[in-house]
C-alpha cells in the first residue's frame, strides 16, 4: 500500500496550496418532476485546484428564435394538459430587450443553498467588506435531453457582466436566453451529442439550444432565463455569484458563511493561486512516496482495460458506461485512489511531467473546447508505447488508441494524497 505520509515539508507545502486553491460548485440541488424542490440534497463536491484557467471564450451562437407562438386553446382536460409538453416559446409572450454590457466583473465566489436566500442575507453578503457585487441566480440539476445538467437561471441583463469577455459581449446569446432558449457548454454539446440549434427536452419544456458557451463557473453546463427556470421548477433565488477582486477569496468565504443561512455552501471559482516556495507543478520537487504505488497502478490499469467496449455516455460514472473523467474516477477508485469527478479537477491531482517521460497510469489532458481554448476538456490514461486508454465521445466506446498531441495540455502524475483533497 502506498505510504501516504509524505515528508513534513511536502505536507506543509501542499496544505498551503490546498488552502489557496480553487473550489468548484459545492452543492447541487435537483429538480423533481414537479415544481417542488426535493428535500434531499446531493453530497457536497468541493474542487481544490492548483492552477487557474482563464475563460476568454468564443461564443458560437445562432440567430434568435422566431417570434413566440400563442398558446393553443385550452380545450383538453386537466390530465391531457399535464401530459402536454410546453414549448420554450410559450414561456414568454414578448422577449425582453437585454441591457447592453457596461462593465465586466470577475466572479470569485459562488453561493448556493437548498432554499431561496432571504433578502436580508443577500444584503449582508453585499455589505461584507471587499464584495464589489453579488448577483442573485437560481441553481439546480436539471434533466436536459436525458442528462443531469447543472443549470443556472439568470437575468441576462445583469448576469452577463459576470461571464467571460467574449460571452458577455454577445448580444445574440443573451437575447436568445431571454427569449426562452438555453445556452450550453461546448463540452455538453459535442461530447454530450446536443447540436447547436436543436430542440431538447428539459422537464416539461422543449428548449432550443441557442448557443454554445462556457460561463467560467465550475461545472455549470447550462444557462436559462429566470422565467424559464421557473417553468423548469428550479428553486428561485437560491444562489449568488459574488465578485470580490481585492480580497483573499479564502478569507472572504469564511466571512460569508457566517452571514448566510445554515447549510449554505460557498465555493471559490476564480481565486488567484500562488504556489508556496519550493513547490512547482514540476515532478522533480515531489518525493516518490507522493505517487501511486506499483500495485495501485496495476489495479487501476486492469480496471480500466476491463471496460473496453463499454459505451461513452456524457456524465456517466460506470460501471457499464462512462464519460472520459468518469472512467478515470472509477478505475482509480478501484485502486483506492479518491479522484475528483471532472477533467479540470483531475488536472490538479499531481505535478506535470513531460510527455517523453510519461509512465503507464499517468493522465493525459487536452484543451479541445473552441469556445474556451484554455479549459481542460478531455482526459485519457497513458497506456504505454504511445497509446492511451480513454472514453472519447458520444457514439464511441472505451478504447485504446494512439496518442494525439494536437491541443495537448500536459501530462499529470497522480498523487493520491493530493487527489483526495481536490474537491
Amino acid at each position: 500500500m502506498l505510504d501516504r505520509r509524505p515528508r513534513s515539508s511536502l505536507r506543509t507545502s501542499v496544505a498551503r496550496v490546498v488552502s489557496e486553491t480553487r473550489q468548484d460548485l459545492a452543492y447541487r440541488p435537483r429538480v423533481s418532476r414537479g415544481r417542488r424542490m426535493p428535500r434531499a440534497a446531493v453530497p457536497v463536491i468541493a474542487a481544490l485546484l492548483v492552477s487557474v484557467f482563464t475563460a476568454d471564450l468564443v461564443v458560437l451562437s445562432r440567430d434568435p428564435a422566431p417570434a413566440p407562438v400563442r398558446r393553443e386553446a385550452a380545450r383538453a382536460g386537466a390530465e391531457e394538459r399535464d401530459q402536454r409538453v410546453a414549448s420554450a416559446e410559450q414561456v414568454k409572450a414578448t422577449p425582453p430587450s437585454v441591457a447592453p454590457l457596461k462593465k465586466l466583473r470577475d466572479p470569485h465566489l459562488f453561493v448556493v443553498a437548498r432554499k431561496p436566500l432571504p433578502p436580508d442575507a443577500v444584503a449582508k453578503v453585499r455589505a461584507v467588506k471587499g464584495v464589489a457585487a453579488a448577483e442573485v441566480t437560481d441553481a439546480a440539476d436539471v434533466m436536459v435531453d436525458g442528462k443531469r445538467v447543472q443549470t443556472l437561471g439568470v437575468d441576462p441583463s445583469t448576469f452577463r457582466p459576470f461571464t467571460p469577455k467574449t460571452t458577455a459581449r454577445s448580444d445574440a446569446l443573451w437575447n436568445n436566453v431571454a427569449s426562452g432558449e438555453v445556452a450550453i457548454s461546448f463540452d455538453l454539446g459535442q461530447d454530450g451529442g446536443i447540436k447547436l440549434g436543436s430542440t431538447v427536452t428539459g422537464g416539461r419544456l422543449r428548449l432550443r439550444v441557442g448557443a454554445y458557451a462556457t460561463m467560467g463557473m465550475g461545472s455549470i453546463s447550462a444557462v436559462v432565463s429566470r422565467q424559464t427556470a421557473r417553468s423548469l421548477g428550479i428553486p428561485e433565488g437560491n444562489a449568488l455569484v459574488v465578485s470580490a477582486p481585492k480580497v483573499d477569496s479564502g478569507k472572504l468565504r469564511k466571512k460569508l458563511l457566517k452571514v448566510l443561512p445554515k447549510g449554505s455552501q460557498v465555493a471559490t471559482i476564480n481565486p488567484v493561486v500562488v504556489l508556496p516556495p519550493g513547490r512547482t507543478r514540476s515532478q522533480k520537487t515531489w518525493p516518490v512516496t507522493a505517487f501511486m504505488s506499483v500495485d495501485q497502478l496495476k489495479v487501476a490499469l486492469q480496471a480500466a482495460v476491463g471496460k473496453l467496449g463499454r459505451p461513452y455516455v456524457w456524465g456517466a460514472e460506470g460501471p457499464n458506461s462512462f464519460d472520459c473523467s468518469g472512467l478515470v474516477q472509477w478505475a482509480y477508485g478501484q485502486a483506492g485512489v479518491r479522484m475528483p469527478r471532472v477533467t479540470h479537477q483531475q488536472w490538479a491531482t499531481g505535478p506535470q511531467v513531460p510527455l517523453s517521460q510519461a509512465q503507464p497510469g499517468d493522465l493525459l489532458f487536452w484543451r479541445n473546447d473552441p469556445t474556451n481554448p484554455n479549459y481542460i476538456s478531455h482526459v485519457a490514461i497513458y497506456w504505454g508505447n504511445g497509446k492511451m486508454l480513454h472514453a472519447p465521445r458520444t457514439g464511441d466506446v472505451v478504447k485504446i488508441a494512439p496518442i494525439y498531441t494536437r491541443n495537448l495540455a500536459g501530462v499529470v502524475r497522480v498523487s493520491p494524497w493530493v487527489a483526495a483533497r481536490v474537491r
